[in-house]
C-alpha cells in the first residue's frame, strides 16, 4: 500500500511539473507572439482615438499569463506638430497639448483573450511608474469646435476594439509641467508632489455620450502636496498645503493657503497699489465644472465657502507721479479687468479676522482699523458676458465685530458693468466704548477719544468712483477728546493743551441727542473722492466725514476754528513783534548811553590842566 502512495505522489509530482513546464513554455511563446500584436493595437489605437494627433511608443512589452500582466516600458506619447499646427489654422486644434514619459506602466488582472478573440480590452488596475507630463495651453477657441470626422472616440476605435474597461489608474509621484500660453506672459507652473488616480474607466457604445463621466471615468482624484511659488512680479510669495479634487463630487479642496508680500520697504518701492497679505485654513469649490476650466479656463462653481483666515490691507502711502487713478482698488472694478470666464454663484465666508491699514503724512503714524471675527455671504461673482446681460448685481453682506467690541453689519451692492463703477453700501455699528477707536483716530484724526459710549451708528451711502453721497448719523453720550500734533524731535503725538481745552467746552458736543427727548442730529455727506485714495480708503473718509459733524465738528465750526487760531497766531506774532521791537529800543537806549558815558570821559582828558 506504501509501495502504491509512493508511486501515485510521483506521477502527481511529474504531472505538476509538466504542466508548469507546459505553461511556462507557452508564456514565453506567447510573450513572443502577443508583444509585437499588441504594440501594434495600442499604437493604432492612439492614432485613431487622436484623428493621428499623438503617436505613442514603447521601448519593450512583456505579456506574463500567469500573472495576468503586461509591463510596458519606456512609453512616450508626443503629439504630431505637423498635424497640430495645421488643425490650428483652420481653428480646429485642441487648447491643451500633451506630453507623456513613462518609466514602466503595469496593466494588471488582464484578459489577453478576450482581448483577441473578443476585441475587449478588460484590465483591472494600471499603474505608472515616475510619470512626467507636460501640458502647454492655448487658446484656440472657446467653445468644441467640429472636425471633419465628428464621432466619438468609441465610434472611431470600434472597428478596433469593441469596449476599454479599466478598473482602477493610479500615478504617483507625478511631475508635472504646465506651459499658459493664453495670457500676455508665458505662465509656467510646475508640480512635484502630484497623484492622480481614476476609477472604472469605461469606454463603449454605453459612455460614449455620459455626462456623469470624467474622461470616461466615474471618478478622477488628483492631490497635490506643498504647492508653493511667486507671483510674476515677484511682490507675492504663495503656499498651499493640500490641493484636493475629485471630479466624482466636482468638489476642489484647498487646505493651507498663505499668500505673503515681501517687506513694506522692497513692496512699496516696486509697487503703487496695496499690499495685501491672505491666509485662509480652508477653502472648498463646490460643483467645480473640471472638464470648462480644462478646456477653455472657464471657472464656474456653485459655493465657494472659506473657513478661518485672515486678511490684512495696507494702504500704500506712496502716490504715483503720474496721478494715476486708484480706481483698480475697487473690487467690482478689478475683477472686470480679469482676463478669464469666472462665475461663482455664492462665496461664504467664516470666522475672517480682517485688518485695515494706513499711513498718514501728518502724524507720521501708521492708524489701523480691525474687523474681526468677520462671517459674509458674496452672491454673483462673474466676468461672463451672458451671466451679466441677466444679472449685473452682485451684493454682500458682512457682520464683524469692530475693534473686537461694536457688531457691524453692512450690505453692498454693487453694479457690475457700471463704467463709473457704482456701488452702494448701509448698515449699522452697535454699542461700543469710543477709546477702542484710537488705533485709528490717533494716527489717522489726530484726535485721542478720552471717553465716550457709543450707542449706535448708522448709514447709508451711494458712490461710484468719484463722489460717495448720503447720510451718517452716531448715536452716542460723555464724548471727551485730546486734539494732538506730530512730535517731529521724538516721533510721537503730543497734546495740544490749549485746543483740547478749546474743543472740549466750545467745540465737541459731548452727546447726541443733546438732551433726553430730543431729536438726534444726522448728517449727509457728499465726499469727492480723489484719484489717489482707494477703495477702503474712500469708504472710511467718507463715514469719517460723516462722523465728525456728528460730533460738532462742522465745515463751518472747522473754517472759524481755523480762522480763531490763525487769529490768535497772528496775534501771537505781532506780540513777539512789538516784544522784539521794545527789546530793541533797549538795546539801542543801553548803547546811546554807553557812547554818550566814552564821549564825556574823552572830553575830560582832553581838556588842559591848570
Amino acid at each position: 500500500m506504501k509501495a502504491r502512495l509512493r508511486k501515485s505522489h510521483k506521477i502527481g509530482i511529474i504531472i505538476t511539473c509538466a504542466l508548469v513546464a507546459i505553461i511556462l513554455v507557452l508564456s514565453l511563446i506567447v510573450n513572443q507572439y502577443w508583444s509585437p500584436i499588441l504594440a501594434k493595437q495600442v499604437r493604432k489605437m492612439v492614432l485613431k482615438s487622436s484623428d493621428s494627433l499623438y503617436h505613442i511608443d514603447f521601448s519593450d512589452a512583456e505579456l506574463h499569463i500567469v500573472r495576468g500582466e503586461i509591463d510596458i516600458y519606456n512609453i512616450n506619447l508626443k503629439p504630431d506638430t505637423a498635424v497640430y499646427n495645421r488643425r490650428k489654422k483652420a481653428h480646429l486644434a485642441p487648447n491643451n497639448l500633451v506630453e507623456l514619459h513613462v518609466k514602466r506602466l503595469i496593466l494588471s488582472h488582464i484578459h489577453p483573450f478576450k482581448l483577441y478573440f473578443q476585441h475587449k480590452l478588460e484590465i483591472g488596475q494600471v499603474i505608472l511608474s515616475d510619470p512626467e507630463i507636460n501640458v502647454s495651453y492655448q487658446l484656440n477657441h472657446t467653445k468644441d469646435t467640429t472636425l471633419k470626422d465628428h464621432r466619438t472616440i468609441w465610434q472611431k476605435m470600434s472597428k478596433t476594439l469593441k469596449s476599454i474597461h479599466i478598473g482602477q489608474i493610479a500615478l504617483s509621484d507625478v511631475k508635472l509641467k504646465y506651459e499658459d500660453y493664453s495670457g500676455n506672459k508665458l505662465a509656467l507652473s510646475e508640480l512635484k508632489e502630484l497623484s492622480l488616480s481614476a476609477t472604472d474607466m469605461l469606454i463603449d457604445s454605453t459612455t460614449q455620450s455620459d455626462r456623469s463621466r470624467t474622461l470616461y471615468c466615474k471618478d478622477i482624484d488628483a492631490i497635490v502636496d506643498n504647492y508653493s511659488g511667486q507671483s510674476s512680479n515677484k511682490l507675492y510669495n504663495y503656499k498651499i498645503g493640500q490641493i484636493h479634487l475629485s471630479t466624482q463630487t466636482s468638489r476642489l479642496d484647498i487646505s493651507g493657503l498663505d499668500l505673503e508680500p515681501v517687506k513694506p520697504e522692497v513692496f512699496y518701492k516696486h509697487s503703487y497699489h496695496d499690499r495685501f497679505k491672505i491666509h485662509v485654513d480652508s477653502l472648498q469649490a463646490d460643483h467645480f465644472d473640471f472638464v470648462s476650466y480644462h478646456k477653455y479656463r472657464i471657472v464656474h462653481v456653485s459655493a465657494l465657502t472659506i473657513n478661518t483666515g485672515s486678511l490684512t490691507i495696507s494702504a500704500n502711502p506712496r502716490q504715483s507721479p503720474r496721478k494715476t487713478d486708484r480706481i483698480k482698488s475697487f473690487p467690482h472694478f478689478a475683477l472686470r479687468e480679469v482676463n478669464a470666464d469666472i462665475t461663482v454663484d455664492t462665496i461664504h465666508a467664516h470666522r475672517i479676522n480682517i485688518t485695515y491699514n494706513e499711513f498718514n503724512q501728518k502724524s507720521n503714524q501708521t492708524g489701523l482699523v480691525a474687523f474681526d471675527n468677520s462671517d459674509g455671504e458674496i452672491v454673483h461673482v462673474t466676468t461672463n458676458k451672458d451671466s451679466l446681460q441677466k444679472n449685473h448685481i452682485c451684493t454682500a453682506r458682512i457682520t464683524s465685530q469692530l475693534m473686537n467690541q461694536g457688531k457691524l453689519q453692512v450690505f453692498f451692492r454693487f453694479d457690475l458693468t457700471d463704467p463709473n463703477a457704482g456701488f452702494t453700501y448701509k448698515g449699522s455699528v452697535g454699542a461700543m466704548n469710543l477709546p477702542a477707536m484710537n488705533q485709528a483716530s490717533m494716527p489717522l484724526a489726530l484726535v485721542k477719544l478720552n471717553s465716550g459710549i457709543l450707542k449706535r451708528m448708522t448709514f447709508d451711502i451711494h458712490a461710484n468712483k468719484a463722489t460717495a453721497q448720503g447720510t451718517v448719523q452716531v448715536l452716542y453720550h460723555d464724548l471727551l477728546v485730546t486734539v494732538l500734533k506730530p512730535d517731529t524731535a521724538h516721533d510721537r503725538l503730543k497734546h495740544m493743551t490749549i485746543a483740547s481745552l478749546f474743543a472740549n467746552t466750545l467745540v465737541i458736543k459731548h452727546d447726541n441727542p443733546d438732551e433726553p427727548g430730543d431729536a438726534p442730529r444726522s448728517v449727509y455727506v457728499n465726499y469727492q473722492r480723489p484719484d489717489t485714495v482707494a477703495f477702503w480708503g474712500s469708504i472710511w473718509q467718507t463715514l469719517f466725514a460723516g462722523i465728525k459733524p456728528n460730533a460738532g465738528v462742522t465745515k463751518q465750526v472747522q473754517e472759524n476754528i481755523k480762522a480763531q487760531l490763525a487769529q490768535q497766531k497772528q496775534k501771537k506774532v505781532e506780540r513777539q513783534i512789538k516784544k522784539a521791537e521794545r527789546k530793541q529800543r533797549r538795546k539801542q537806549r543801553r548803547l546811546n548811553r554807553e557812547l554818550k558815558k566814552e564821549a564825556e570821559e574823552a572830553q575830560k582828558k582832553d581838556q588842559p590842566t591848570i
